[in-house]
């Protein structure tokens, strides 16, 4: 990809809006001259879902284009949490509990950033630091009003709900962030703009420059709904290659353009000639695969790709239980659905009981390939128990 495609991905891919203006920010990455960049991300939990890697890749994109980029831990603002998405105010976290969620975030976003050229930063450097007075200093800049005119700040107050000062002053933080690191683009989603303009405000009336803005759209979970930990709908980046695939593919047909444009780095024209593909075909199994291959050939390589591939062939559409299923050896004849049950719960293959008894009430539990009825079932040298479409344990006498 020259640069001239780089710059057209950066502002074109999955982009809802440019602040100022698309043009004005064409302009400047197209002058040659160095830009400070960066993305935040806050450690609220342990993990990174193919939803983050979009603000990631058009980091790695900056970066590859020359500027100097930051990978931004939001350490600090995290002991706040950030309410823009949210309808109610978020736990606070301690110390030790950031500490453990930022542990593995920078090799899991190594799947996608080369931290060669990047810059890993902690923004409790610098906030931490902050006395009142300087505190009370920038939020002059700043209206209450601002704040609580925001639909869902509105929408809670208007229900009697509680809203913390400490949520008032989050935009703040964020907006001394971009200051701090003298910015001229942030990358961020749209839930994100109201924080992103606190930096271009505080950028533009202490630093004296004009900075950009960059909002993503979101990708679609799994289910159609935003991708979040929240609802399970997550494609995970340290998911196994094998549970990648199974989950991409379980999307609906209508999101498989959607996952090559947000999940993939394939060609904007590429995505279009897949569309043209799909449009045409009656049965989008195999472009489905084509898209799940992909996204784990990025994220991890081409042969886990081929090899969750296989796995997917044998264990969804052949319905073979591989050699690497858990299995467990029971020395008895039959077997209660208690007993079933607490050995699904302990192997991780679901959470709780009654989630199991849901599934068996739903009929997505099935022995040798035949749907669980009974409350006991008849041993004999090996049984398969299949829990919904991708979960196995194999039972040996």
């Amino acid at each position: 990809m020259n640069d001239k495609d780089r710059i057209k991905d950066l502002i074109e891919r999955c982009v809802e809006n440019v602040i100022p203006s698309k043009k004005e920010l064409e302009d400047l990455l197209s002058s040659g001259k160095k830009l400070n960049v960066y993305v935040g991300i806050e450690p609220t939990g342990t993990r990174i879902h193919l939803g983050h890697v979009v603000p990631l890749r058009k980091l790695q994109l900056l970066s590859d284009l020359g500027h100097k980029v930051t990978f931004l831990i939001g350490d600090f603002t995290a002991t706040i949490g950030d309410t823009s998405d949210k309808e109610g105010e978020r736990p606070v976290l301690t110390r030790e509990e950031i500490e453990k969620n930022f542990a593995t975030y920078k090799k899991q976003a190594e799947k996608v950033l080369d931290f060669t050229n990047i810059e890993v930063k902690f923004n409790s450097e610098w906030l931490k630091k902050l006395t009142f007075g300087e505190v009370l200093f920038l939020a002059g800049h700043f209206s209450v009003n601002d704040f609580v005119s925001r639909e869902l700040i509105r929408k809670r107050l208007d229900e009697g709900k509680r809203v913390s000062l400490p949520e008032v002053l989050y935009p703040l933080m964020q907006g001394y962030d971009s200051y701090h690191l003298n910015t001229d683009i942030q990358l961020g989603g749209t839930d994100q703009t109201f924080n992103m303009q606190a930096g271009r405000k505080l950028n533009k009336v202490l630093g004296k420059k004009e900075s950009f803005i960059i909002a993503n759209g979101f990708l679609s979970g799994t289910d159609g709904r935003k991708m979040s930990k929240t609802w399970g709908n997550a494609i995970w980046l340290d998911d196994k290659p094998e549970e990648i695939y199974g989950k991409v593919m379980s999307i609906k047909d209508e999101l498989i353009i959607e996952y090559f444009e947000f999940g993939t780095s394939v060609s904007l024209n590429e995505v279009k000639e897949i569309k043209k593909e799909l449009e045409e075909t009656e049965n989008p199994m195999e472009i489905k695969k084509q898209l799940a291959e992909k996204i784990i050939e990025e994220l991890c390589s081409e042969k886990e790709a081929v090899k969750a591939g296989e796995h997917f062939e044998k264990t969804i559409q052949q319905k073979i239980a591989t050699d690497d299923v858990i299995t467990v050896k029971v020395g008895m004849e039959k077997l209660s659905i208690d007993k079933l049950m607490e050995m699904v719960v302990d192997k991780g293959l679901v959470e709780s009981k009654s989630q199991f008894r849901r599934l068996i009430e739903q009929g997505a539990v099935y022995v040798n390939d035949k749907r669980l009825t009974d409350d006991v079932i008849q041993l004999t040298k090996e049984v398969v128990v299949r829990i919904g479409r991708r979960r196995y344990l194999r039972l040996v006498k």
